[in-house]
């Protein structure tokens, strides 16, 4: 499959099945609310239905730099009740925290954590016993496991080394599954980048010893020009019709040498097929879809739409609704820097926000992180165009303004010169809407400066406004997919 079935920065996917109906949950990072579910009964068509962490009792990223917070989770159904496990790198020390709900679309309990767990990428199975086993990639290193009470997080035994992979890097993203008399433990390994593999082991034992695979890796595009690269991070999940399947994530880099991806890691599908006690991974199975992810939000509503997230608070701490208009509140001075921000979700779009600065200064940005970002300021005189590219500043252009004015960022592939590609992986144009619907062009930047292998870290792009000083009233915010 060479599309995402969810596209953009939604990394780590973790899979269940409850009845017919799917589940996957992603990583979040430094962003509020955390852990994104979305619903299928399809496999390729996904729905999402909210955040499992919504509340400050159950996530805590105000400190957090770009890229830690939560990493991998872990979703299951067990006995009737959805389990998701989890890390927020700022509290390894409180262990990895699981919380429950009776509806993945929430509401979700207060976390508990199970203490001593120190490490990252949590995974929970259940024995024939039906006791919970946490395992999770350790600070040893290693893959370490431990029968735990999961409505507690109390330790019921001491942790047990079960296996340090096939000595590729970073061995990591344990899963753990119970199949015909068979344990076995599949990873990450290699690294997220482009030597992401997929591999696995089985034992008789949940407590080993592991037999590795012989076809190790499983599935890695590695060293290929497959136009998905960095695949791994991979969780099995039975189908209601016995068949089984894995998703996965990846990226899709664009632009010459050493090539560049945007939009983060993304979740793709494949299917998986049992030849002699082996899993073997089937890519074509499912058709690829191109979902429209177009919106245009008025924040009319009382609650805000899952889409809405922000790097370090929730977006209700720091916005209020005032006749018909979403209004946003600056920080003080030394606190996070908000952003009301939604994930990129194609490679070509278009958005636009309209915004009063009558009261203070808003940007409207494309981000990676604080550190990366190309965005149009505004306040109630001017529009300047700006592009932050590690401690790099530049303002490029500045125009006048008076009253309400609508920015405009679209992003466009670049044109190539055969039989190379071009340079850059797409195109961003920063530009100001007047009232009568033309556009004056600020400028157009090359995107590879707002990538991951520019920037570095877990994320992706996002897009928003920041309230920069004072109050900045929102009217709307749309995003065009252009496929």
């Amino acid at each position: 499959m060479t599309a995402p079935i969810i596209a953009g920065f939604y990394p780590d996917p973790s899979i269940c099945r409850a009845g017919d109906v799917y589940y996957v949950a992603n990583s979040s990072f430094e962003y509020a609310p955390g852990v994104p579910i979305h619903r299928s009964t399809d496999l390729v068509t996904w729905t999402p239905i909210g955040n499992a962490l919504r509340r400050p009792s159950q996530l805590d990223v105000r400190a957090a730099p770009a890229s830690t917070g939560v990493y991998a989770p872990t979703l299951r159904h067990h006995a009737g009740k959805f389990w998701l496990v989890t890390t927020n790198v700022l509290e390894t020390h409180r262990g990895q925290l699981i919380v429950t709900a009776d509806d993945p679309a929430g509401p979700w309990s207060d976390p508990v954590y199970v203490d001593g767990a120190i490490g990252i990428d949590p995974d929970l199975a259940w024995d024939e016993h039906g006791v919970c086993h946490l395992t999770w990639a350790s600070n040893a290193p290693g893959i370490a496991s431990m029968p735990i009470d999961p409505a507690t997080g109390t330790a019921l035994g001491p942790s047990r080394l079960l296996w340090q992979g096939t000595g590729l890097a970073y061995p990591e993203g344990p899963h753990l599954y119970r199949r015909d008399g068979w344990w076995y433990l599949m990873l990450a390994e290699g690294g997220t980048e482009r030597g992401h593999t997929v591999t696995i082991a089985r034992s008789r034992s949940l407590n080993g010893p592991y037999e590795a695979a012989p076809a190790n890796p499983i599935f890695t595009h590695r060293s290929t020009t497959h136009p998905v690269q960095n695949t791994g991070h991979a969780d099995l999940v039975e189908l209601a019709d016995g068949s089984w399947a894995m998703v996965h994530l990846g990226v899709r880099p664009h632009g010459r040498t050493p090539m560049f991806h945007v939009n983060g890691r993304e979740t793709f599908i494949a299917g998986v097929h049992w030849v002699d006690g082996w899993p073997v991974v089937d890519e074509e199975r499912f058709a690829p879809v191109t979902p429209d992810h177009s919106f245009d939000d008025r924040f009319d509503s009382a609650e805000f739409d899952d889409r809405w997230v922000s790097p370090n608070v929730f977006p209700d701490s720091f916005t209020r609704r005032e006749d018909g208009r979403l209004v946003l509140i600056a920080p003080f001075e030394g606190g996070p820097k908000p952003v009301l921000s939604a994930r990129v979700r194609d490679r070509e779009w278009t958005a636009e926000a309209e915004l009063d600065t009558s009261a203070g200064t808003g940007r409207f940005l494309v981000r990676i992180d604080g550190s990366h970002w190309y965005g149009l300021t505004a306040d109630a005189e001017t529009v300047t165009a700006t592009v932050v590219i590690g401690p790099a500043r530049t303002t490029i252009a500045e125009v006048p303004v008076r009253g309400r004015v609508t920015l405009r960022i679209s992003v466009r592939k670049p044109t190539a010169v055969p039989p190379m590609p071009a340079h850059e992986p797409d195109l961003i144009e920063l530009a100001v809407v007047g009232h009568d619907g033309t556009a004056e062009v600020l400028g157009t930047f090359d995107g590879r400066y707002l990538s991951t292998e520019v920037a570095g870290g877990f994320t992706g792009r996002t897009f928003g406004v920041e309230p920069v000083a004072g109050e900045v009233a929102v009217h709307h915010i749309s995003y065009r997919s252009h496929r």
